[in-house]
């Protein structure tokens, strides 16, 4: 079987996949969706376990993929989760597999995941003061959060990273308290600058919390000094903290893109390729697969996917479009 880089027209080659395995969520955080929630993908729209497994498997073993990271929405809510990651670890043992998670459900179920190949998960944690994580989230569910947390940790699916969104006058004072906290525990803090991916198209640059605001908050509390490990792809500048070897991380998509060094593809949940988390294209796998096409098909058309894709994300351009699907139903 001969393997084909998933490649661009710039020399970058995608090694990271993101699934989405459902665009639905259990939360109702302000900067993705309305208090009300969205219209939730038909079921027929979305793939089937087979049909996510095997999509996967044209991704490692025909494309060089190294690592899936499943997503959502919440991907914990998809049933079939468990068995997907068994059955993509049985594919290639040596891919690294994740998930991106809210949290909840994640202490019923770290165990299970563990055993069956899954190595590690990002949890997005915007505050750990009830009051705020229930602004932000519309839910009274840190609670469950942390338990997650802490059942992930027994359940050695580490290093944990936490992801937080800062919002203007809502948590922007609380990143050393979050830091504080993350450190305590052993987890690595990722802040992640506001991007315009809500479903609400409400994102203005002028009320985003920027990288440069984030970093300056730390200092408040604590000493960053730059991180000498080369960055690579890795969307995270990270910072030692108080001269130690523990680490908080920024990622400021907007206002320092590093597009020029990503190695990330996705597939949403109803099986299309997005060769950008902001694309405005995107190519159609599932509609290839239900009229029968064969392994080799969906392989190449992912790679003519890949050849469309832009140089960079062009949010400073003033011809900029959000893309028409928010964040919940990508995968991020």
């Amino acid at each position: 079987m001969q393997m084909l880089p998933l490649a661009d027209r710039y020399g970058r080659v995608a090694t990271d996949l993101r699934v989405s395995l459902t665009d639905r969520c259990n939360l109702r955080c302000s900067y993705c969706m309305p208090p009300e929630g969205l219209e939730w993908m038909p079921s027929d729209d979305q793939l089937t376990d087979d049909e996510v497994v095997r999509l996967i498997g044209v991704a490692v073993q025909r494309l060089g993929v190294r690592e899936v990271r499943f997503t959502g929405g919440e991907p914990l809510v998809r049933r079939g989760l468990v068995d997907i990651v068994g059955r993509v670890h049985a594919i290639d043992p040596s891919v690294e597999l994740s998930v991106t998670t809210n949290g909840i459900g994640l202490a019923r179920v770290a165990g299970s995941l563990a055993e069956a190949g899954l190595h590690r998960v990002n949890v997005s944690l915007d505050s750990v003061r009830d009051e705020t994580f229930q602004e932000i989230t519309r839910r009274d569910r840190l609670d469950d959060v942390v338990a997650g947390l802490a059942a992930a940790e027994a359940a050695g699916l580490g290093p944990i990273k936490v992801n937080a969104v800062l919002l203007r006058g809502v948590n922007d004072d609380q990143a050393g308290e979050l830091l504080r906290w993350c450190l305590d525990r052993g987890y690595q803090l990722r802040f992640i600058e506001q991007m315009p991916l809500d479903a609400q198209h409400g994102w203005s640059r002028e009320e985003m919390v920027t990288a440069e605001e984030i970093i300056a908050a730390l200092e408040r509390d604590v000493e960053l000094t730059p991180a000498k490990e080369p960055r690579g792809s890795a969307p995270a500048e990270l910072f030692l903290v108080d001269g130690g070897s523990a680490t908080v991380g920024v990622i400021a998509s907007v206002t320092r893109p590093f597009c020029g060094d990503c190695d990330r593809v996705r597939l949403t949940a109803d099986g299309q390729v997005r060769n950008c988390l902001f694309a405005r294209e995107e190519s159609d796998l599932r509609g290839a697969m239900r009229a029968g096409a064969t392994d080799e098909d969906l392989a190449q058309r992912w790679l003519v996917a890949m050849r469309g894709k832009l140089p960079g994300h062009g949010i400073d351009d003033p011809s900029f479009l959000q893309p028409d699907r928010p964040m919940s139903a990508i995968g991020g």
